[in-house]
This record gives C-alpha cells, sequence and structure tokens, in this order.
C-alpha cells in the first residue's frame, strides 16, 4: 500500500530556487513535495533584473510563471505551509509541518533563503527592496545617477561605498553615528567628492517605498533618492541547522559544487547557501540541486539491485 505522505524528495521552500530544482526533479520522473510558507524576502521589491528573458518583470509575476511551469509535472506536489521541524530517520528524513503532520522523504533540498535583519530606524522597513536596495547588479541600472546613500560604516562602508560610484556620483556615506573609518578611507572619499554623515538617522521620510529624505536625530534632513544597505541576516529555516548541516562563518549553509551539504541527502541551494543574491543565480543554483539529489537517488536505485 502507497504511503501519501512518502516522497523521494522533499523540497523545502517553493520560491524561484526550489521551483527550479523541483523542475529538474519533475523532468526526472521524481516523487517530490514542495512545502512552501509564501513568504519570499523579495515580497516588497517592484521589479526583478538581471535575468536574462525575464529582465524587469515582477518578481512575484516570475514566481507565478515558474509554478504555473512546475505543475506540469504530475508527480511533483505542494503543500502550503510552514515546516517546523525534521529529523532523521532509519529510512531518510521527515518534516513535520505546523499542522502537525509529517512527511517522509529519501532526501531534502532546503532553498528556504533567508531572514534580513533590519535596520531599526523609522521607514526603513517600509522602503527595502522598493528604493532602499543591497544590490547594483540587480537594481543600480534603473537609480544610476541619483542622489544617492550608502548606509554602513567601517571597512564594509567603504567598499559598499566604493562599488556603488560606478554608477552615480551623487553618493554620500551615512554612518548613522561614529564613522570607524581609517583616515586612509576617510582622504579617499574625500578625494571622491564622497560627503560622510555621522549624524544619527531617526526616520527614512518616503512616499510608498520611495526615500524623499533621512529626518536626523537633530531635526536636519538630508534629501536622498536611494539607499544601499548591505544588513546582517539569519537563516529563515532552522532545520537544516538542526540536522547537523554546517554553516560557513558568515552563516550560510555550506555546500560543494554539487549544493550538497555536510549531511549525506541533504541538499540546498539559493540565498541560503551565498551572499550572491538574484533570482538568477537561485534559479541557476535550483536547478543543479535537483539534478544533483535526481544523479544520488537515480544511481542508488541502480545498485540497490541485487
Amino acid at each position: 500500500m502507497k504511503d501519501n505522505n512518502q516522497f523521494d524528495i522533499i523540497i523545502i521552500g517553493g520560491s524561484y530556487s526550489g521551483l527550479s530544482a523541483a523542475m529538474a526533479l519533475g523532468r526526472a520522473l521524481k516523487n517530490v513535495l514542495i512545502i512552501d510558507s509564501g513568504k519570499p524576502c523579495n515580497a516588497q521589491t517592484p521589479f526583478s533584473h538581471n535575468f536574462l528573458t525575464q529582465d524587469g518583470k515582477r518578481p512575484a509575476e516570475i514566481a507565478q510563471f515558474g509554478r504555473a511551469e512546475v505543475e506540469r509535472y504530475d508527480t511533483v506536489k505542494f503543500y502550503n505551509g510552514w515546516a517546523g521541524y525534521g529529523s532523521k530517520t532509519a529510512q531518510g528524513f521527515e518534516i513535520q509541518v505546523e499542522s502537525g503532520e509529517t512527511f517522509k522523504a529519501d532526501k531534502l533540498i532546503f532553498a528556504t533563503g533567508i531572514k534580513d535583519v533590519l535596520p531599526a530606524i523609522d521607514g526603513f522597513a517600509a522602503c527595502w527592496g522598493i528604493s532602499a536596495i543591497h544590490c547594483p547588479y540587480c537594481h543600480g541600472y534603473e537609480v544610476k545617477g541619483q542622489k544617492t546613500g550608502i548606509l554602513g560604516k567601517g571597512e564594509a562602508g567603504y567598499d559598499l561605498t566604493a562599488l556603488i560610484s560606478n554608477w552615480t556620483s551623487e553618493l554620500t556615506l551615512f554612518t548613522n553615528g561614529t564613522s570607524m573609518l581609517t583616515t586612509e578611507q576617510l582622504e579617499q572619499l574625500k578625494q571622491r567628492k564622497v560627503q560622510v554623515v555621522e549624524k544619527e538617522i531617526e526616520r527614512f521620510e518616503h512616499h510608498n517605498g520611495y526615500i524623499e529624505q533621512l529626518i536626523f536625530k537633530d531635526h536636519t534632513a538630508s534629501a536622498v533618492q536611494v539607499i544601499y544597505s548591505r544588513n546582517p541576516f539569519e537563516q529563515h529555516c532552522a532545520i537544516p541547522e538542526s540536522l547537523g548541516c554546517e554553516l560557513s562563518a558568515d552563516g550560510f549553509v555550506k555546500v560543494d559544487q554539487f549544493q550538497q551539504t555536510s549531511i549525506a541527502g541533504i541538499f540546498a541551494c539559493g540565498d541560503n547557501t551565498t551572499r550572491l543574491r538574484s533570482v538568477a543565480n537561485a534559479v541557476a543554483m535550483g536547478a543543479i540541486a535537483g539534478a544533483s539529489a535526481a544523479n544520488q537517488m537515480i544511481f542508488e536505485q541502480f545498485k540497490s539491485i541485487s
């Protein structure tokens, strides 16, 4: 009797990377369950860029189209909900969802992304992904030449300022307190006509997520149109680490060139594994993870026949 909760592989995370992995596995005739909570980290981002054939489309539109394509493969099933707990079993793995129901699989793929830890500045969260952005390769062309701020300090703030200088000369580094820059860095920024503002920021004044100006705690203001910020993050899902998957010093799930984690039978792909954070990269990594997992299963099943 077939167990309806038993699958060849469970993919946790049904956004770009998870869908890409599912397509590879569906085409390999594997029984797949995608568990997805429907909360992508780029939910506020109006447009996606630097993705060949999809440049300028809404992220949600890309995801919807991708899901429709994956749904054509009848061995791929979806569960809309939150994966809360995972365990290793003699036969493979079990994943328990928020309802208490459990699903079993020989292998797992985590395409769960990361959660940005945003600065505690009023208005920042409302602007994140719209006019407060992290990646010039994803969004820099659209805001080129605009009056731009960098939110950061020390080496990280200096490096991000140097990078963004490629897209605009209208640059101000806002350090939100003591800059922690070296004398040499300050001199180089001065030579590049980059102003350094160490005032503490009270809030972002914006209209529907589009920044108009920064208001400082001393009640002065600075007009900007866009802010770049590289924020700390945490893993969106704690299950990989609970199962023993090794994390890097930066907090990413460690994977090899085939997206295999440090635990046999568990793969990971997308933003939870790399700082190269883009839709295009997530799709590419998902395709590798799906094909790698399928290859493992195919050879294991072939060799198991005595």
